[in-house]
């Protein structure tokens, strides 16, 4: 579904990412983690080529995207949905009118089956009576939510998160690990999130990625990165004070 071949990628003659590979599976929630800097970031943007890498390729679907047209280009974004960490909502439009936004501005669709599309997202997140409010009439949960229903508004094949829990407690932290969970079983999305959330990534990941100085570090299941030998690993482990016994180990993955 996606792959990374040997990909090396300079910013200001800093190297943040330093010639690597990875495959992110059909249907995976693949997390990426790591400090500030550690390009995990860089690395989701690479996925929809908002960066091209200096050296190596992107594959998306078995086509590189590396150097394609912008019609091309174009026609590969629509297999990917994003869920920005600021939820970046348009204030001044209803939550109905943000969601609904993607499919007024890329499809033909008549203003009834959009609105019927809308609804039907609204009501999967639960948020059914929040159609006619604005962004700012909403907690910081909901406003992740709509984002969200935007996001797979088109019924994008991956969804990629970028710090989805950044700045919410941690109650509405994990209803929103519960709704990247919910996705991949209800709707088969294949999934990649970035977070410096280490309860998160283990609760909601099929594998877990950890980036540090542009190498990775670990790549692995929940269950065998709480294991990891690597210090660099470990240390991110006890920081947050995560053990080896958790419910991690403990969920359902299949």
């Amino acid at each position: 579904m996606i792959r990374f071949e040997n990909v090396t990628k300079k910013l200001g003659g800093k190297t943040v990412l330093n010639d690597i590979s990875f495959e992110v599976g059909e249907g995976e929630t693949f997390v990426i983690v790591g400090l500030s800097g550690a390009g995990k970031s860089v690395t989701l943007k690479h996925m929809i080529r908002l960066m091209v890498p200096n050296s190596g390729n992107v594959v998306i679907d078995g086509e590189t995207i590396n150097g394609l047209s912008r019609a091309a280009l174009r026609e590969v974004r629509t297999k990917f949905g994003v869920l920005f960490q600021s939820s970046a909502l348009l204030q001044w439009m209803s939550v109905i009118d943000n969601i609904a936004l993607p499919l007024r501005e890329h499809t033909r669709m008549g203003e009834e089956e959009i609105l019927q599309k809308v609804d039907e997202k609204l009501r999967m997140l639960n948020l059914g009576d929040a159609g006619d409010k604005f962004p700012a009439d909403l907690s910081g949960g909901m406003q992740k939510r709509v984002g969200l229903a935007r996001a797979i508004i088109m019924n994008p094949k991956i969804v990629l998160y970028d710090e989805p829990t950044s700045g919410l407690d941690p109650v509405t932290s994990r209803r929103i690990d519960d709704l990247i969970v919910g996705m991949r079983k209800e709707l088969g999305i294949t999934s990649v999130v970035v977070t410096h959330d280490l309860h998160s990534a283990l609760a909601i990941g099929s594998r877990i990625m950890m980036l540090h100085k542009g190498h990775i570090v670990e790549n692995a299941t929940p269950e065998e990165f709480i294991r990891s030998k690597d210090e660099t690993v470990q240390s991110f482990l006890e920081a947050q004070y995560i053990t080896k016994k958790g419910k991690w180990e403990k969920v359902g993955h299949e």
